[in-house]
């Protein structure tokens, strides 16, 4: 028996009515862009190309959680690494 496909769903960021859907169909993964309810665009992703999509995802989070790290460190007077900065106090 043939699996149901696998759907995420995922807001975009600059307003509620625009979304990016990820269909798992077989050996491809399925973009499609949609505003309201309508369907604006597809993307065909081949499943041997997934692991680099996911890669650069994973890396651009790491990137910006780096990011948010350090601004969060200089707020609070930290170096690197939650070590006192040699310029605090």
């Amino acid at each position: 028996m043939a699996r149901p496909p696998r759907t995420q769903i995922f807001r975009d960021a600059r307003n509620g009515e625009r979304y990016l859907r990820v269909t798992w169909h077989g050996d491809l993964a399925v973009l499609s862009l949609w505003r309201d309810n309508l369907c604006v665009g597809t993307f065909r992703l081949d499943a041997d190309e997934v692991p680099d999509m996911v890669s650069l995802l994973r890396g651009g989070l790491d990137d910006a959680y780096e990011d948010a790290r350090e601004r969060r460190d200089r707020a609070a007077g930290e170096g690197p690494h939650g070590h006192p900065s040699a310029h605090a106090g």
